[in-house]
Parts: structure tokens; sequence; C-alpha cells
């Protein structure tokens, strides 16, 4: 019989592989992976994010999962919304990420509400009806199975809670030629000049065009029990907003 296998970027790897591959890379860019977004989206990232905020309506006193939440962005805009009164956990597979993120949390004086758990997503250790909102930026497409990671968000939130999905995705047709050609000509260069690692950011680019299109994820959002699913294209499609209800 065949063993199982998936896609790290463009290759083909045995399925259990992939997580130890995907830490790798992230082992390797967590002290220069927001210096890296910054130079990538020329700072647009931060804008993406604040909207994702925006659509979360988070409100003092309510319990966030920040899922994937790497070296804190969106964990750091949550824990204002929810005051101390409320509880942000900032879970992330990778162990240097979380570190990165608790550190400049913590030097910002950030950390009171907030909470660091290793996990993976598709085998979230919390229990059912647990969080009134999840956010996930750019994380999605590095999980082996995303059906299993759905399905696992959809138990652990709240009825009336929603989850908010903020990924790189499928741009609109006239931007595809110059998408296509800084992502696999400049960018590796952009990973070797400021992290000195172009392998990364060439797996960054491989990942984002296996990643499921707009509408194929909102389908898996609905079959994860997800209802009123919806997205919203940002800058022409290369990042989409997906998001959905638990009731």
């Amino acid at each position: 019989m065949k063993d199982k296998t998936t896609h790290f970027g463009f290759e083909e790897v045995p399925t259990e592989e992939k997580v130890h591959r995907v830490r790798a890379v992230f082992d390797s860019v967590a002290d220069n992976y927001d210096l890296m977004n910054d130079v990538m989206s020329m700072g647009i990232h931060r804008l993406w994010k604040r909207l994702v905020i925006d659509m979360a309506n988070i409100r003092p006193g309510q319990q966030i999962l920040d899922l994937a939440g790497g070296t804190g962005d969106l964990t750091r805009l949550l824990a204002a919304g929810t005051g101390p009164q409320g509880k942000v956990i900032l879970s992330d597979i990778n162990h240097a990420m979380i570190g990165t993120g608790r550190a400049r949390l913590v030097d910002d004086g950030i950390a009171g509400n907030v909470d660091f758990i290793q996990a993976n997503a598709e085998r979230l250790p919390f229990a059912d009806n647990s969080f009134d909102c999840i956010t996930m930026g750019f994380g999605l497409r590095n999980v082996t199975d995303k059906q299993s990671a759905l399905d696992s968000i959809y138990r652990v939130l709240k009825p009336g809670g929603r989850l908010l999905v903020l990924e790189f995705s499928r741009p609109v047709a006239a931007l595809k030629p110059a998408y296509d050609f800084y992502s696999f000509r400049i960018l590796p260069r952009l990973g070797k000049l400021f992290a000195d690692d172009a392998e990364s950011y060439r797996y960054l680019a491989e990942s984002i065009r296996m990643h499921p299109d707009q509408q194929t994820l909102l389908e898996m959002m609905e079959s994860a029990g997800f209802e009123d699913c919806s997205y919203q294209n940002l800058t022409g499609g290369i990042v989409a907003v997906h998001r959905g209800y638990k009731f």
C-alpha cells in the first residue's frame, strides 16, 4: 500500500514529514519574520491585519484564540480589544515563533492577558465551545490537513463564535504575471538579502500556489459546519479574508 503524501511547496513529501519541514522553515525565519513581512508587502500586511481586527469585532471580556499566531501581530491588537478581563491565547505549532512572539509582547508590556500554547491546528488541545473568536493569519496554508484544522477550530468555537482566516490567495488575472515574477524571481532574493534564507521564501511562494483558492476554502469552511461564510479580497486577491460563524 502506497504511503500517503502531501505537498511541501511544489514538492511531494510523505504526510508525516511535512510538519517537520514546515517547522524547520519557521525555525529559520523566526528572528527576521517581522522584518521580512514589512519588506515583502511594503508594510501593507499591517493594513490587512487591522482589517481582520475590525471584522472580528472583539469586545471586552471575550476569549480569543490567535491560531498560528507567530510573532504576535494579531495577538497584540486582539489583546487591546479584550481588555484585562478577557484572554487571548497565542498558539503556534512552532516553538521558535512562539518564543519570538512572547519576547516581543512582554517587552511591550502586552502579555498580561495573553497565554502562549504550542499546538497543532489539526488537534487543538482545548475544550469544546471555548472561544468567542478565532483568528488565523497566514498559517492555514502550512497546515498538512486543512479540513481537519477547520473541523478542530469549529469544535472549540462557542456557539455564536466566528472564525477569520487571513491568507494569501488567488489574485485577479491582470495581476498574475507581475505577481508570479515577483514571487519566484524577486522574493527569494529578498529572503537571501534580508534573512540570508532564499529557500524558505521560495517555499512561501510555492505554498501560496498550492493553497486552495477563495471559493474552495469557503466550501471547506462550510463542510466543517460554518455558516454565513464569506470572503473579501484584499489587494486584488493577493490576500483574502474568510469569515464564518458557528451557530
